[in-house]
């Protein structure tokens, strides 16, 4: 991101001939909103008068004051690169005030603000580096989106196989037109499913980041006649995706999860924060594994995780530690899936691993074998604890976890539950396919 000052944005705009700027923001469940206003309205927006009606955002408008500012982050100033060439489009991404000049507890953004302030007062830094999965499936006539591939490539294939690699290619040629530093891609497990990974960067720049990631992909995907989607399972018999979360904890510039004389090359400050993790995954996972469709991510026979666990030579656990050791040592979060909100996830993941650390928490013994090979009598055995199995569980497991519900606020914690609740609600309403295939004739 950019480290912009007043007069070097207006400076830009007149250069690159702007001609609206958009204002963004994020609600609870990760939905990016925005208004435009014209270039004349650039003053204005930057003395942070623009305001918004939050009554109609989900989570927002919880502390009775349903007007709220719009604060430029100057730091995030880009200009669109697929928005038109003459009079462009440019854009900020806000934080939210009250008109008392206080922040908006209930903005994501502003709850992870505050998790990042209370690591620094610990004098800790989360660096993160999200695994962005995604598919890229055929539009129908009238442009609308379908589940519907005609490929058939498998992990790191490349073309003829691979035939979304150059709408692949030119999403991540957009980021970095807007200032973004890729690390890799590559088409993923699935037909269809691909992944852009970040180079690593604070959490609020990463947030940052996937949200405007997720608009890019859209947006180039529609003109290559392809929609992206960063639904956790659009397909059956095929792995879903996921944003696996790898994180480095820092502290005066050094990477505090490794240390040399250990006999795995981990610190005690890095078993701790696996054991914060372990600890209030069940609560975390509402937000992590936000949708109805999130859990059918989350069953055995494929790659995602569904069981409490951590290992340093296990691909397969929920918690992973990969091999490289030194500044690079990394614990990697492998449930959350892309429907996350990346603000509230980075907020939860940070402030879960802080808990683990000033609780001197320590983690359950790493396992050695695949658990996906396990049979239920033996992980209980083994002391070893799944993930909820649907989001009915997850809400369930958020409301009984107070810490979690202190780190994303009470108010908006008991919004979000309140929410969630009418969306399975909502489901559990629905007859399926499947079970009218299953019962109707036989019953």
């Amino acid at each position: 991101m950019g480290n912009y000052t007043r007069e070097q944005i207006i400076h830009m705009v007149e250069e690159e001939d702007v001609e609206f700027i958009r204002l963004q923001f994020t609600d609870m469940f990760g939905v990016l909103k925005n208004i435009a206003v014209p270039v004349s309205r650039l003053m204005k927006a930057m003395n942070n008068e623009c305001t918004i009606n939050a009554s109609f955002i989900p989570g927002l408008d919880l502390e009775g004051d349903s007007d709220l500012f719009l604060h430029p982050d100057l730091s995030t100033f880009t200009i669109l690169p697929w928005r038109p060439q003459q009079g462009k489009v440019a854009r900020f991404i806000c934080d939210l005030y009250h008109m008392d000049g206080t922040s908006c507890q209930n903005s994501p953004r502003t709850v992870l603000q505050r998790v990042v302030q209370r690591a620094r007062e610990m004098g800790y830094e989360l660096m993160v580096n999200p695994e962005c999965e995604f598919f890229l499936f055929h539009t129908d006539e009238n442009g609308m989106p379908t589940n519907v591939t005609h490929e058939k490539a498998g992990y790191m294939d490349t073309t003829p196989l691979d035939l979304g690699e150059n709408a692949r290619r030119d999403i991540i040629l957009t980021l970095e037109e807007m200032g973004y530093d890729i690390d890799s891609s590559r088409h993923e497990l699935a037909p269809a499913q691909h992944e852009i990974d970040f180079l690593y960067s604070d959490t609020q720049e990463t947030a940052d980041k996937i949200m405007t990631f997720k608009v890019a992909a859209r947006t180039v995907a529609k003109r290559h006649g392809l929609h992206a989607t960063f639904m956790p399972k659009p397909s059956a018999n095929v792995d879903g995706s996921g944003m696996h979360i790898h994180m480095r904890l820092m502290k005066n510039g050094k990477n505090v999860f490794y240390d040399a004389n250990d006999p795995m090359g981990l610190s005690v400050q890095a078993y701790q924060f696996i054991a914060g993790l372990m600890c209030h995954i069940k609560g975390m996972s509402a937000l992590l594994n936000p949708l109805v469709n999130s859990y059918k991510r989350l069953i055995t026979g494929f790659e995602a995780p569904f069981d409490i666990t951590w290992s340093s030579c296990q691909r397969s656990a929920m918690i992973r530690v990969p091999y490289q050791r030194g500044e690079e040592t990394t614990i990697e979060l492998r449930s959350p899936d892309g429907a996350a909100n990346p603000y509230l996830a980075f907020a939860l993941c940070l402030a879960a691993g802080l808990h683990g650390i000033e609780n001197q928490m320590q983690p359950p013994a790493d396992v050695h074998v695949d658990v996906r090979k396990m049979s239920a009598e033996d992980k209980k055995k083994a002391g070893i604890d799944s993930l909820p199995a649907n989001l009915s569980e997850a809400l369930t497991e958020l409301e009984k976890d107070e810490f979690i519900q202190n780190v994303l606020g009470k108010p908006l914690a008991c919004s979000y539950v309140r929410e969630k609740r009418r969306e399975w609600e909502s489901y559990m309403e629905q007859i399926s396919e499947w079970e009218l295939n299953r019962y109707l004739y036989c019953m």
